[in-house]
């Protein structure tokens, strides 16, 4: 059994979709990010950066004691590797899974991430930076478009890398893009889209967060930590 602690962001939908996809046995402990329940001592044990998502597994394959992992791109590969699917087993072939999967760890997450918080969530509208971020974001979609132009996925065949990217996709038009420019790219976000898997996952979501809502107090929340505060 995974205990899979979770929330309506795209590193959350990332391990939900493969779950889904593989079946594995899991219960969903929900973490509220704007009430802050991210920052709760308990849940800083397993996860030391207090982010979410993170996962307890507790059958694992070596031993006996549960494994706590957190960081989501490191979930997805101990899953796969755990459960032998969306990964390839041909070292080339798993070597540019891989590839894949750090790009959108290090490149599309964080970029599309401050896209994201400058348009929405910045007390101050910063137009530098809000196009600073937006145009790196339509670059990196650029990439993934040019890297489908002739494969359906971005290592071949359906994999972590592209479980990992499509969250940050599918809030293209929060992050002030339009798929028509990307035509491979928008292909390939409708293929994810359609898988079943996919389509659950995001259900669950939706039952999970039933008011998506920002407020004032809870911006304080997210983006209020710093050092003193996890010394705390």
């Amino acid at each position: 059994m995974i205990d899979f602690y979770f929330w309506t962001t795209p590193n959350g939908y990332k391990v939900l979709q493969f779950l889904e996809e593989t079946g594995i046995p899991y219960r969903i402990i929900p973490l509220n990010i704007s009430k802050g329940e991210q920052f709760e001592p308990e849940f800083l044990k397993i996860s030391p950066n207090n982010k979410m998502p993170a996962i307890v597994d507790h059958d694992p394959i070596e031993g006996d004691k549960p494994i706590t992992i957190f960081e989501s791109g490191a979930i997805l590969l101990y899953l796969a590797e755990k459960t032998g699917r969306f990964i390839p087993k041909d070292i080339k072939v798993r070597a540019e899974v891989l590839q894949w999967l750090f790009w959108q760890m290090g490149g599309l997450g964080p970029f599309a991430g401050q896209n994201f918080h400058f348009a929405h969530y910045a007390p101050e509208h910063l137009p530098y930076a809000i196009n600073r971020y937006v145009d790196e974001t339509a670059r990196l979609f650029k990439v993934m478009d040019k890297q489908l132009a002739n494969r359906e996925y971005l290592a071949g065949e359906y994999c972590i890398a592209d479980m990992a990217s499509y969250p940050w996709v599918a809030i293209y038009k929060r992050l002030e893009q339009d798929l028509n420019d990307f035509p491979n790219l928008r292909h390939w976000y409708e293929r994810i889209k359609s898988r079943p898997a996919t389509i659950s996952a995001y259900e669950i979501g939706r039952t999970i967060n039933t008011i998506p809502t920002v407020t004032e107090e809870s911006k304080k929340i997210l983006l209020g930590q710093k050092a003193e505060t996890l010394a705390a």
